[in-house]
């Protein structure tokens, strides 16, 4: 079977990321499930701090939200968090990932097997570069459409 993708369209262009079923196979099934009943289309990057992640997933824009479906198990793993990597945004309960993520500016090792990773960005990488920062940014960039192929 091909690898498996995830596109995130956004206003500046398509950012695409490898799923990684190997290494988060639970994460990896609710991100595709989420995106192809278009959970993301429209939701924002709510929190995009320079030099470290952009955070999005939240239904409401708040980093307080979620989808209806219930939290995941985490799955930790060795991958690291360099640019690129994509992980999984939780509470301080390591069982609380649901619907948000976060995309590495930059190496955040410290995150390393404590925040589940499920992909990595393969191309695009400079529109999560170009995203409005804040916590939230006063006009927050958006997933104009998530795809999975």
């Amino acid at each position: 079977m091909a690898d498996e993708k995830l596109t995130l369209t956004l206003d500046s262009g398509d950012v695409v990321i490898k799923l990684r079923p190997d290494l988060a196979p639970g994460h990896v099934e609710r991100i595709k499930e989420l995106a192809n009943e278009g959970f993301y289309d429209g939701v924002t990057f709510h929190r995009v701090i320079p030099g470290f992640m952009a955070q999005g997933g939240c239904p409401n824009g708040t980093g307080m939200g979620g989808s209806s479906k219930p939290d995941l198990q985490a799955e930790f793993n060795d991958a690291p968090h360099v640019r690129g990597t994509c992980s999984m945004a939780r509470t301080s309960y390591p069982h609380s990932a649901n619907s948000q993520f976060f995309i590495c500016f930059d190496d955040a090792r410290f995150l390393d097997k404590q925040y589940t990773v499920w992909g990595e960005v393969e191309s695009g990488m400079e529109h999560i570069d170009t995203l409005p920062k804040g916590e939230p940014p006063a006009n927050p960039g958006k997933i104009v459409k998530a795809t999975v192929s």
